[in-house]
């Protein structure tokens, strides 16, 4: 039996539906019994509780053959850093009570920093706790998800404009689409490596003009984009609705990857494939 957080999300339904695919027994994770009607359906045992129940999650990991877990953001949580902790320290109290062998965890390029890394903070955390409880940990850390250039639809549709968080808009990076990781979740579960390990997970390399004129082509519009300077960052996220606490770390973490000091480390590296161009042909649809 493999275990899926997440499945209300991307890269948790995306595994689940591969597993299921497979053939491979699944038993999946939802806060309400409505949201598992359809993973019934589907074949899946369906387990109603949350990830911060360390009791609930033992119990659900017994006879586990595999986990796929998640560190669940929570920006309304007035520490945001200690939120992280605290539902990190659950999952992984959870996972070592019921001796689960194997944990693939979502993580991101960034997560072999203890500071200057923002959010990213919190998975370097989690994965510390989880290897101290003995599992063998997948850590997947996943480049930029293609879905981001979803924040801009809001100013493309209204204003015309794709805000840029950074110096230059034409530097390529690694972008990954979330069912390219939900396919890399599936398969690290069924083909685990001998041992612990970090899995750097990138993707095809765009700059934000391209994803700009990508989404700019998708709405039938010409976008002009509007770089907004580092000394801006805070009050912007903040204008985005975060509050102080979390916009400083969104801002911490962008300085990170334009500095070069969040940049892929791991012990191995996988490739996805989706281009950008149908990641933003589905958001706008």
């Amino acid at each position: 039996m493999f275990v899926i957080a997440g499945v209300t999300g991307h890269v948790g339904g995306v595994a689940a539906r591969e597993l299921l695919a497979a053939k491979q027994p699944v038993k999946v994770i939802v806060r309400d019994q409505a949201k598992g009607k359809d993973w019934s359906a589907r074949g899946a045992e369906v387990a109603v509780g949350t990830l911060d129940d360390r009791e609930f999650l033992a119990t659900t990991l017994k006879g586990a053959k595999g986990l796929f877990t998640l560190l669940p953001p929570n920006y309304a949580a007035k520490e945001f850093y200690a939120e992280q902790r605290r539902v990190a320290d659950a999952i992984a109290a959870a996972v070592k009570a019921s001796g689960v062998p194997h944990v693939v965890l979502l993580s991101s390029v960034g997560a072999d920093l203890a500071a200057g890394n923002g959010p990213i903070k919190g998975l370097h955390y989690f994965e510390n706790q989880l290897r101290a409880t003995g599992t063998k940990l997948t850590s997947i850390r996943a480049a930029y998800f293609q879905e981001n250039v979803g924040n801009q639809l809001a100013p493309a549709k209204g204003q015309g404009v794709f805000p840029n968080f950074g110096d230059s808009p034409d530097y390529p990076m690694p972008m990954i689409a979330t069912k390219d990781i939900g396919k890399h979740v599936a398969h690290e579960l069924t083909h685990p490596q001998p041992k612990s390990d970090n899995l750097d997970l990138l993707g095809p390399m765009y700059s934000m003009k391209q994803a700009a004129e990508m989404l700019g082509k998708a709405l039938g519009k010409q976008l002009n984009i509007v770089n907004i300077p580092q000394s801006g960052w805070v009050a912007a996220f903040m204008q985005g609705g975060f509050q102080q606490q979390l916009a400083e770390a969104f801002a911490e973490m962008n300085a990170g990857f334009a500095t070069g000091k969040i940049t892929p480390k791991g012990d191995r590296t996988a490739q996805g494939t989706t281009p950008l161009e149908d990641t933003v042909a589905a958001l706008v649809r």
